[in-house]
């Protein structure tokens, strides 16, 4: 059951206890308290500042389990407080037969302070949810994306493509292990509507697909080698590792340069510049 007059309480206590500074944000200047600020929930969350004031304010109650999640994750919320968040605005939480999208607070701090390292969060069905700088500048920003866009397998087999590049070989490789690590994810979670969507309509979409997963394959997407061609200082190959949160199911992706490689230092020089375009 719905408590309207609770959620905006919870939601100011939640957003006055992330400081800035750990979530990416600059901390400097007059600041009023130490938390976030609206504007800077809305960024993190993807929520406009209009809405969030409202649902604080108790003049909306009904905010859809989309916004609550991204709520959540942008709060840094644990798992608790979560589904309290659920409860509170009268959505049933997610529960075990549906695909995880919850950044624990150890992901979260991962992300946070690999600075000089390109990583990831997906969940299980490779959906990007989290992502820090230098994955932005090595990869191009992905906040611009909105739904299917973030999807790895829909991005790769409906187009358009993006910066990561394969050999033949290696295209065949990565389709049949990501469709197999799909097929897996189905039957740990069975009741994710949005996950049936996916497979029926990327089906539809891509006879190559729909042929890979009428094989019935199943395994684990966990490690590659991908040369990603950046439109700034060209292309950089480098290792890509897949691990899997405990306890969770996420998937943290991150890419990896032999020391002393070109690659890697091509990789400092990111970390520099990062989104921005060199003239």
């Amino acid at each position: 059951m719905s408590n309207p007059s609770e959620l905006g309480p919870a939601l100011r206590a939640w957003r006055d206890r992330v400081a800035p500074g750990t979530a990416g944000l600059p901390s400097g200047g007059r600041r009023r308290a130490a938390g976030l600020r609206r504007e800077e929930l809305s960024l993190l969350a993807g929520v406009s500042a209009d809405y969030i004031t409202r649902l604080e304010q108790g003049r909306a109650t009904t905010p859809s389990a989309q916004v609550l999640t991204a709520l959540a994750r942008a709060l840094r919320l644990s798992d608790a407080e979560r589904q309290h968040l659920f409860l509170l605005a009268g959505q049933p939480a997610p529960t075990a037969g549906q695909l995880p999208t919850h950044l624990t607070p150890g992901v979260q701090r991962l992300l946070d302070q690999l600075d000089r390292t390109p990583v990831a969060v997906y969940d299980p069905a490779w959906t990007l949810l989290a992502w820090n700088h230098l994955w932005a500048a090595l990869l191009g920003d992905p906040s611009t994306l909105r739904g299917r866009g973030r999807n790895v397998l829909w991005r790769h087999f409906t187009g358009p493509g993006g910066r990561v590049s394969h050999t033949a070989e290696g295209t065949t490789a990565f389709e049949a292990s990501a469709v197999g690590d799909l097929r897996s994810a189905t039957a740990r979670y069975p009741d994710d509507g949005n996950l049936r969507r996916l497979v029926a309509d990327l089906r539809a979409a891509s006879t190559s697909f729909a042929h890979l997963w009428d094989t019935h394959a199943v395994g684990t997407h966990e490690m590659d080698h991908k040369t990603i061609y950046h439109p700034e200082i060209g292309p950089l190959t480098l290792d890509c590792d897949v691990l899997t949160a405990a306890g969770s199911d996420l998937r943290i992706v991150a890419y990896t340069a032999p020391p002393g490689s070109d690659a890697a230092d091509k990789l400092r020089l990111l970390a520099v510049i990062g989104t921005q375009t060199m003239a």
